[in-house]
């Protein structure tokens, strides 16, 4: 079972049926909003029945300030008065959260039992009634308007996969989702010994089962990552130094403004690093979008019009110097006096076209590119994306499936809910945090696995991964579960 996140979570049960256990076993405890805790909070405790009132009245304030801000809120009461049960499905409705019952299916000869195990047990008569209830309640939830009522077995649960290390990568490295992983390293947080941080987090992404290293090309720290004195490597140096240690990883930029460098030096940089490893380099290449970097390294940042020709000029220039034999070459406006270039690329190197222009950059990808990657993990829009490209492929008359469809993904991952949760509230900000997480899609490794299936379902063949955790190797270890 999979309840949506982040939603109103409403418990429905007997007095023992295991809805307090079964929420801490599954949520954080700022997120469930329980009537036996508030008595103790407000009363003399959690079975001060003269406090009741006064605590329903916090819960209704915990409840609806929750809501307002869009995060999950779990109601931990017995959930048999249907005009409370109303209330809160209205509160969700106004707030734009999905609203779910879940229904603690226990055996009333399991209820009795852990009853008559409490110091202050509830009375017979009382639990008596309140079996009935649960038994009579399932159709009044179906016809309330919930947008899942589900049914929880007296030991059952929702079960999220563990992230314990696969021992072997797959041999192709294709997860069990139809994905291949990459590893896109952002951040370089690599104190007094850049080379050991490096080497480790490309160890630990090999052993992770990760299909390659992905590197960002950028002259200074994007203020989407980091600050502008935070280190920032020159990709194509770094990922020689990783070439040296003889993983299994693909090794390539995400992505290579065509405005740093001569398509031609490119060129030469990737089939040296094809060389090096046995044919496992890749070019992610894209028209350049940063202003600043260019000024401050004095290169000139043309207009996009411009950018985007040189785009398309320097896929044409790469694959020139790449192909078998010295001939000249003039062709898609690229004219060579000759194609002389040594050492030949060990294998095929694949161009990643990053970018999501609907109108040229598409087409650039659809016309010359071996992948595009796409600045959307959004569902709705990646559809339509991947349609803009399979029209561009059409109409250029290229075989779709020539051209892989590829996404940057840049979500928080965490152990657990409350590993998520920790992590959210260290990178926000000041973003509110249900904005953060909406965004950044956070949730366990379990979570995204969902969310990956969906995404290979729209036709994604690669997920390239930047999350903004990556400081010592084990965070690397961590992500293993979406590999496998």
């Amino acid at each position: 079972m999979r309840l949506p996140d982040p939603a109103l979570v409403v418990l429905v049960g007997a007095s023992g049926s295991g809805k307090s256990t079964w929420a801490a076993a599954h949520f954080r405890d700022q997120e469930v909003v329980s009537s036996d805790a508030l008595r103790g909070v407000v009363g003399s405790g959690p079975h001060d029945l003269d406090a009741s009132a006064d605590a329903f009245g916090v819960l209704e304030t915990v409840v609806a300030a929750r809501l307002k801000r869009g995060l999950t809120t779990v109601v931990d009461t017995l959930g048999l008065d249907a005009a409370k049960r109303q209330a809160w499905l209205a509160a969700a409705r106004a707030a734009g959260l999905p609203a779910v019952v879940v229904l603690l299916d226990t055996p009333d000869a399991e209820c009795r039992r852990r009853n008559a195990a409490r110091d202050r047990p509830v009375p017979a008569p009382v639990l008596a009634r309140q079996l009935r209830s649960v038994r009579d309640v399932r159709p009044l939830l179906e016809a309330e308007g919930w947008d899942l009522v589900e049914p929880v077995a007296a030991e059952g649960g929702v079960v999220e996969p563990t992230t314990d290390h696969p021992t072997e990568p797959a041999p192709d490295r294709i997860s069990s989702l139809g994905l291949r992983t990459v590893l896109q390293v952002s951040r370089f947080p690599w104190g007094e010994d850049p080379l050991a941080w490096l080497t480790g987090i490309a160890r630990a992404a090999d052993e992770a089962g990760f299909a390659g290293l992905a590197l960002m090309d950028h002259l200074i720290q994007v203020p989407q990552v980091g600050r502008a004195w935070e280190p920032i490597p020159e990709p194509w140096v770094t990922l020689g130094a990783v070439a040296a240690l003889g993983t299994d990883l693909e090794l390539g930029t995400l992505c290579t403004p065509v405005t740093f460098r001569p398509a031609g030096v490119t060129a030469k940089a990737a089939a040296t690093l094809s060389a090096l490893t046995g044919g496992r380099a890749f070019v992610g290449i894209g028209a350049g979008w940063w202003e600043r970097e260019h000024a401050a390294y004095g290169i000139p940042f043309p207009a996009a019009r411009d950018r985007l020709d040189h785009l398309e000029h320097a896929i044409v220039t790469m694959k020139a110097l790449w192909a078998a034999g010295t001939k000249a070459y003039d062709a898609h406006g690229v004219v060579l006096p000759e194609t002389t270039s040594y050492p030949r690329p060990a294998g095929r190197i694949p161009v990643v076209v990053g970018g999501s222009g609907e109108r040229r950059t598409l087409r650039i990808a659809a016309q010359h590119g071996d992948a595009c990657n796409l600045r959307t993990t959004d569902e709705d829009e990646l559809r339509r994306l991947v349609g803009v490209l399979h029209a561009h492929c059409d109409d250029v008359g290229r075989d779709r499936d020539e051209v892989e469809v590829t996404v940057l993904d840049l979500p928080v991952v965490g152990r657990d809910r409350d590993d998520v949760w920790a992590r959210v509230e260290r990178h926000r900000g000041r973003t509110p945090a249900a904005s953060y997480a909406a965004r950044t899609h956070a949730a366990t490794v379990a979570g995204h696995r969902d969310r990956w299936a969906r995404l290979a379902g729209l036709g994604v063949r690669t997920v390239f991964l930047a999350t903004p955790d990556l400081d010592r190797p084990e965070d690397v270890l961590d992500l293993a579960g979406l590999t496998a």
